[in-house]
């Protein structure tokens, strides 16, 4: 049992001496040299010859050391006396057996102590041999004048020196007794430290750093670590008892306007602070061994008696007061703390880094206001966001009340609130004259409707910042405070004609830009001040950075689903109710209603974009949400707001449609001649007495129209919206021209203008790029041939009929042949075409 290694090991292990790492590298290190050492004789041509001296080597071999050192440890013990099963060692093969003739030697034996397997048993028995005779003499002591450790080493530092190693010595004491031994020792130790402490004490009081100061921490640091001068350094420090020299937190309410708050005064507390602690980083490193320790300790000690009690009432007065107040002095003093750690010179030494240290004191000093804090700071957002958009709307609808209320004052208003579009069958009925003059009254409405070339060369020739704004809440005002007619329309119609006019002119202020940007500001603004305490990191950091996305989140639900959706859905229902049969005028090159609601898109756009700009950076380029996690909570809030914006541009594009082919079929009726189609029979002259050969004004005005409205939308909806719309006006365009043809009487002098027309209409549709759409308007295109067959060629107009495959399957020939009914000499090639095409059944059956 004696001589088993593992029972020194656990002893050597409990004093903190052996390194198993050490041991293993021995172990690796004498295979190793074995291992190079056989390679070596092994390529000099094997065994050496035995007379051959000077190529015999002796090579190490830790198994046969062994076996020599205990044969001679076993013979050794045989000659000599021993000790408790120890033979008496020395430390120097010339040096005298008793361990008191060279105190420094025993001084630096836990130093020397070496981690050999093997040898764990001779090492501890060199510890034993020096330290046991001073350990087990002061456990006898009886008084703290007795213990030969104190006769041996004169001086206090060596004196520590010896306590501290008597101290290690005592944790392999496991016999019995060993608690009243090691208690002895403990309370010779506390009794040596109180002596030391104050002398400590008292080149503290007179200031000797140099002196008395340095060395006294110098001989604690050796005996235990030297916390006890470090604690009486710190509690004794004048600078806790003058903290009202520092500054009063409450300044920063007293010094600024009513409601605000200015942290110019914490900002001076905070350098004050910074200069009189960097003061002491230099004393502190004259003073103590291990400086970098004891500055961070007087740093949590000012940290907690003096930051706190500066920030903790300040933040509690704000709190109480307003909001605001409370958000601002919170973002700010956190700042201020992290420059004023940042700002610190701390001595060299320290394990952690300067931005460490500001994190775990600022994280000390917030953490209890941290919960109060984010939510404070996400419902003051919330809370402004809505109040905004709560207060455009009440401006719109006090603004709307107004205009109707002057207009509408002088008349009875209850029938027009049951039906509005009901008094506008009136207006249609009125003498054309007098529409005019009606519709003139509003042009003294505020902000009348852009015309549409207007409206094109803004989104042309502008950037998107610079499109045509809706009025902010600036804008609002203005437009609520210009001034209306001096005088209100004294008749119902023409008061009824303007008041609709103004409702259709107020869908571009559904929703407007200065809103969107104050909420992207002030979100800016919270996300900021939170985002701040994301650099703690831990628990603390991602509970800041989930805040900041909830922030992000709030932004896009309050400027998504109440302010821009309500305000699509509004424009889509006075799209609904836009009736181009009620408008008197329509020379434009545009629809009215529609030309504001795209650029109504226009503005969604730019929302749009300011959210995405926002997301990329205030959110995903400080790495505070992740725009490659599909389920971050910011990143589905921005694409539910996207598809929001995309779900209500498509309806009001829908509408649009609705309003723009309402507006093409009203031009087919009004302004289509019977004529264009059917010129009256020819004069003498060999002319026809219709208009000359072309497209026809109809033609002319439905391409402009339509051409105008499909422009408006490039460059500020995207592609796949923008071809899908195109390609729905195109098929509702197709539509709304089959209808009208069937409508018309058609001769085959009017065909050649016909034929102009749809020649018209297909290059327009070329121009739109989509061959699918293309193909209608390729069909309609060779139906308009059928018109312009001479009467005496009946076979080959049924051939033309016929032919399913020369319309592409766009026409059967069954609607082929009702369109061929609206030939004006139809009744006289009936019978002809008729015969010819069941002829042509027949030879197919």
């Amino acid at each position: 049992m004696v001589y088993d290694d593992t029972r020194w090991v656990a002893r050597l292990k409990s004093m903190g001496v052996w390194s198993d790492l050490e041991a293993k590298r021995r172990v690796e290190d004498a295979i190793r040299r074995k291992r190079d050492a056989a390679a070596r004789t092994a390529a000099g041509g094997g065994s050496a010859p035995v007379g051959n001296k000077e190529s015999s080597t002796t090579i190490f071999d830790a198994a046969i050391e062994e076996e020599r050192r205990m044969a001679e440890a076993i013979q050794a013990r045989q000659l000599e006396s021993t000790v408790d099963g120890f033979e008496t060692l020395s430390l120097k093969p010339t040096q005298s057996r008793s361990p008191l003739e060279d105190p420094t030697a025993l001084i630096d034996v836990l130093k020397n102590v070496r981690s050999i397997r093997g040898h764990a048993r001779q090492e501890f028995g060199k510890v034993y041999g020096a330290l046991a005779p001073f350990y087990f003499d002061l456990a006898q002591a009886k008084t703290h004048t007795e213990p030969v450790v104190f006769k041996v080493f004169r001086d206090p530092e060596r004196q520590a020196q010896m306590l501290s190693n008597l101290q290690v010595f005592g944790r392999c004491d496991w016999t019995d007794g060993w608690s009243q031994r090691v208690g002895k020792l403990s309370n010779m130790v506390a009794i040596f430290e109180g002596a030391v402490l104050r002398e400590f004490e008292q080149g503290y009081e007179f200031w000797d750093v140099d002196g008395r100061m340095r060395r006294y921490a110098y001989i604690l640091y050796s005996l235990n670590g030297g916390g006890a001068a470090t604690d009486l350094f710190i509690q004794k420090h004048p600078i806790f008892n003058d903290r009202e020299a520092l500054g009063n937190p409450i300044d920063c309410i007293n010094q600024a306007p009513r409601d605000e708050i200015t942290l110019e005064p914490s900002r001076a507390f905070f350098e004050l602070l910074m200069h009189k602690l960097n003061e002491q980083s230099t004393k502190i490193g004259r003073i103590f061994p291990q400086p970098a320790a004891v500055f961070w300790s007087f740093v949590d000690k000012v940290r907690e008696d003096i930051i706190m009690e500066y920030v903790t009432p300040l933040l509690d007065v704000t709190h109480d007061r307003h909001a605001a107040m409370y958000l601002k002095a919170m973002s700010g003093l956190f700042e201020q703390c992290m420059e004023f750690v940042h700002s610190l010179e701390s001595p060299r030494g320290s394990s952690m880094s300067i931005e460490d240290h500001a994190k775990a004191i600022s994280l000390k000093v917030f953490e209890p206001h941290m919960d109060l804090y984010l939510q404070e700071e996400l419902g003051n957002f919330t809370r402004h966001a809505e109040r905004e958009v709560s207060n455009w709307e009440q401006k719109l609808s006090e603004q709307d009340a107004t205009v109707e209320s002057f207009y509408m004052g002088n008349f009875n208003r209850q029938a027009d609130k049951n039906d509005f579009l009901s008094s506008f069958k009136k207006v249609v009925m009125m003498p054309v004259s007098v529409l005019p003059s009606a519709f003139g009254s509003s042009k003294s409405a505020p902000a009348p409707t852009p015309t549409a070339p207007a409206f094109r060369r803004s989104i042309a020739s502008t950037p998107a910042s610079s499109r045509p704004q809706t009025p902010g809440l600036g804008s609002n005002m203005e437009r609520s405070d210009s001034p209306l007619p001096s005088e209100a329309p004294t008749d119902e119609l023409k008061a009824k004609a303007a008041l609709m006019a103004n409702r259709l002119e107020g869908i571009k202020s559904l929703f407007s830009i200065e809103v969107a940007l104050d909420l992207v500001h002030a979100a800016k603004e919270s996300l900021g001040r939170a985002a701040k305490f994301v650099r703690l990191g831990g628990q603390m950091g991602e509970e800041a950075r989930e805040q900041c996305e909830a922030i992000f989140v709030a932004l896009v639900k309050v400027l998504g689903q109440t302010h821009v959706k309500n305000g699509f859905g509004k424009a889509v229902d006075h799209l609904s109710r836009y009736n181009p049969r009620e408008i008197s005028d329509h020379s434009q090159t545009a629809v009215a209603p529609l030309v504001i609601f795209i650029e109504l898109v226009n503005v969604g756009d730019i929302i749009s974009q300011m959210i995405d700009v926002f997301y990329e950076q205030q959110l995903a380029a400080p790495k505070i949400a992740d725009k490659n996690d599909f389920m971050d909570p910011a990143s589905l809030a921005k694409k539910k707001f996207e598809q929001m914006l995309d779900e209500n541009v498509a309806a009001g594009l829908n509408k649009g449609i609705d309003v723009l082919m309402d507006e093409v079929e009203y031009l087919c009726a009004t302004t289509q001649l019977p004529t264009d189609y059917n010129p009256l029979p020819s004069q003498g002259n060999g002319l026809s007495n219709g208009s000359d050969i072309g497209p026809t004004v109809t033609a002319k005005r439905i391409t402009e129209l339509v051409s105008s409205h499909t422009r408006m939308l490039v460059g500020s909806t995207e592609k796949t919206m923008l071809d899908v719309f195109n390609g729905e006006v195109g098929l509702r365009l197709f539509t709304a021209l089959c209808k009208h043809l069937k409508r018309q009487r058609i001769s085959t002098e009017g065909a050649v203008n016909l034929i102009a027309d749809m020649t018209l209409y297909f290059e327009y549709i070329r121009t739109l790029k989509n061959q699918d759409l293309l193909v209608y308007f390729k069909a309609l295109r060779e139906l308009s041939q059928i018109y312009l067959i001479d009467a005496r060629h009946a076979k080959e107009m049924a051939t033309i009929i016929a032919d399913g495959d020369r319309f592409g399957g766009i026409f059967r020939a069954e609607e082929v042949y009702e369109y061929a009914e609206r030939r004006a000499d139809w009744y006289q090639v009936k019978r002809d075409v008729e015969r010819a095409m069941y002829g042509l059944e027949c030879r197919i059956m």
